[in-house]
């Protein structure tokens, strides 16, 4: 990567840094036994949901501020009683029977009706959690939120 290109990237991860969110891997089979833990891939925009002094931002995998697109999502993430969080999950907008489907959440209207499923505690307070087990991690964002 030329040295234009990093710091474009950088300035568009909005301060992120190298956190990166985790992607889901395919398989044919889940794994089973012991250790495992599963998730569901729902249909939608994958967001880490930032707040901190500069305010609240919405990542997307991309790098771009969704923060706009997803206006009650970053009034819900401000108001969270915290001084700073770093939330990974997706912003989904469900149908009628509770099905996340991503044709919805592209449709303009879908602004005020998408939710962030938050699947990740990333940092709480200043507090890096990245190398806490994620079973602390999701009793933390359970927890908090």
């Amino acid at each position: 990567m030329r040295s234009t290109e990093r710091r474009r990237s950088q300035r568009r991860r909005g301060g992120l840094g190298i956190i990166e969110p985790c992607l889901p891997s395919p398989a044919k089979v889940p794994p089973s036994g012991l250790g495992w833990l599963h998730e569901i891939k729902h249909d939608g925009f994958r967001i880490l949901a930032r707040r901190d002094g500069a305010g609240v931002r919405l990542i997307t995998r991309a790098g771009n501020d969704f923060s706009a697109h997803f206006p009650f999502i970053a009034m819900a993430v401000g108001k969270l009683p915290v001084r700073s969080c770093l939330i990974d999950g997706e912003a989904i907008v469900c149908d009628p029977n509770g099905l996340a489907v991503f044709e919805l959440i592209r449709r303009h209207g879908a602004l005020a009706s998408a939710v962030h499923c938050a699947f990740d505690l990333l940092e709480l307070d200043g507090r890096d959690l990245r190398r806490q087990p994620i079973e602390e991690r999701k009793r933390l964002l359970a927890g908090t939120f």
